[in-house]
């Protein structure tokens, strides 16, 4: 048994029970880590969205103003008409004597200008602080995408920035016009939560004012998500009292009416604000806004300790759990619109995996049927390898949970015909040792050192490709990088490794042979 066994043969065994057991999930879809398909193979949604980078920093001005208002209360400086657009934050300074102590809260805040003229303040972002935010705003969004996308429970999602302001988001899975439509909402929800104070003094005349009118009040005029609430529009202040980068969590609850709402939870420097705004202002109202829309405006009996609240706008609870992941996941800096939309039919997917399986299998059947006919029980020990190799890949796609794509059964394909390169290689520099007059054990030594050196130089300089395919490619490509990859590996661990164990393994009995044409296809006198 110890002349049989040698380091290089357990290394194949182990490979082959490896690469068996951990495909038989993918292959039989049972229970076990199993390779997910491709948006390609299996149908679904693909999406281009533009973000609106311009938004947030509409958004970041919005927040400093919040920020100078709250803490020129806190040290009781009064300041008069503070406003944010998409361009600046002004204000007026009343007391000439604080302008040493808004100076110190001003220059707390990174990444602006400020301007000053007969205690006028007009603070703006710098250039480069502009540039970070639209950069940011594009990550963020990539990140908090997959974030929802995840707690959604989607497989394999795939987001993915095209150029320099567009996200590629691609749905594998997505069948039906509900599915669909949910999906887009999730993702393209802001779920910028703010908490506003309401204009108690000129709210009643809200029905008959304009926008602009209500912007020279230093407020905005917001509709009701639910017209049920009271009312269609309200009159808050602009400036918000906190947004929803405080929160910590939000979940989904019942009420007194078993219906379900979203609560959620703030940070301790939002709570703080919470408190002090709701202490006071008792008897006053506070709106909670959600994307632009108001979902309640309760009046505040008393100071609200704890930094939490609730969102009611008479939701489902599909709808109740989609939002309390969204603001989970946090607010996008700036909105998406979908510039381009193409849902891929399964019939597509099936069609393709179908063509794709006949032309794997038809190729790999016609490769092991040349092997076995030109080099004989070589071939047969090649083609074992070849077998082998293909488990392999499978199994380590699924442990890692790699997505299969059309261009990554290109990729199998590509290395199978590698690795059947590799053992012709072998079988070939045999073939001209015994040729030679060499024995079968020295001419199996020879052949394989003489193409082990060839061996690894193309599979190096092929790995290499790979991983920088992996590297700088996107989609697709990264697919056929990683199936490529993968399959070298295996390539090198099955016919240069495991075919050498398993000839080691049976030398003491085929060196003793005559029949060097049962063993590899020639003849002495070839």
């Amino acid at each position: 048994m110890k002349q049989i066994l040698n380091p290089r043969l357990v290394i194949f065994i182990l490979a082959i029970i490896f690469g068996v057991g951990l495909s038989l999930p993918s292959l039989f879809h049972i229970k076990g880590p199993q390779i997910s398909l491709g948006l390609d193979l299996q149908g679904g949604l693909n999406l281009l969205l533009g973000v609106k980078t311009q938004e947030a920093i509409k958004s970041k001005y919005s927040s400093i103003a919040s920020s100078i208002n709250y803490e020129a209360k806190k040290s009781n400086i009064l300041l008069d008409g503070i406003h944010s657009d998409s361009e600046s934050v002004t204000f007026d300074l009343i007391d000439t004597d604080e302008a040493s102590n808004l100076s110190d809260i001003l220059n707390k805040l990174d990444g602006i200008k400020i301007e000053s003229n007969n205690n006028h303040y007009i603070i703006t972002l710098t250039p480069l602080e502009e540039e970070t935010i639209k950069k940011n705003a594009i990550s963020q969004a990539i990140g908090t995408i997959r974030n929802r996308l995840d707690q959604f429970g989607l497989a394999e999602p795939s987001v993915t920035q095209q150029g320099k302001e567009d996200i590629l988001v691609q749905l594998p899975g997505i069948k039906t016009a509900e599915e669909e439509q949910r999906a887009r909402d999730l993702i393209s929800k802001s779920a910028h939560l703010q908490m506003m104070a309401v204009d108690e003094e000129r709210n009643a005349r809200v029905q008959t004012m304009t926008d602009l009118e209500a912007q020279k009040y230093g407020d905005v005029i917001l509709p009701f998500a639910n017209t049920a609430e009271g009312g269609e529009k309200i009159l808050l202040k602009a400036v918000p009292i906190l947004d929803g980068n405080m929160l910590t969590d939000a979940k989904v609850v019942y009420d007194q009416n078993h219906q379900p709402v979203v609560s959620f939870s703030l940070d301790s420097q939002g709570a703080k604000i919470f408190a002090d705004f709701s202490g006071a202002n008792v008897n006053k109202r506070m709106a909670i806004v959600l994307d632009g829309k108001v979902y309640s405006a309760p009046v505040i009996r008393e100071r609200i300790g704890g930094g939490s609240g609730q969102i009611s706008g008479g939701f489902s609870v599909e709808q109740a759990s989609d939002l309390a992941i969204a603001l989970r996941s946090g607010a996008l800096l700036a909105p998406m619109q979908v510039l381009e939309k193409r849902s891929v039919g399964p019939s597509l997917g099936q069609d393709s995996i179908k063509a794709s399986m006949i032309a794997l299998a038809s190729g790999f059947i016609l490769v092991v049927g040349f092997m076995i006919v030109y080099y004989s029980m070589a071939g047969v020990i090649a083609s074992v390898a070849l077998i082998v190799n293909l488990f392999l890949i499978i199994a380590v796609m699924a442990i890692f949970g790699a997505t299969l794509t059309l261009p990554g059964m290109a990729g199998i394909v590509l290395t199978v015909g590698m690795a059947v390169d590799a053992n012709i290689i072998i079988n070939e520099r045999i073939r001209e040792a015994l040729k030679a007059g060499e024995n079968i054990v020295r001419a199996v030594h020879l052949g394989y050192i003489n193409a082990s050196r060839a061996i690894f130089d193309s599979n190096i300089t092929s790995l290499i490709a790979s991983i920088l395919l992996y590297a700088y490619g996107t989609g697709a490509i990264k697919g056929f990088a990683i199936t490529t990859g993968i399959g070298i590996i295996a390539s090198i661990i099955t016919a240069i490794i495991g075919t050498q164990g398993f000839y080691q393994a049976i030398l003491p009995k085929i060196s003793k042979t005559k029949h060097l044409y049962f063993w590899f296809g020639i003849n002495k006198k070839d």
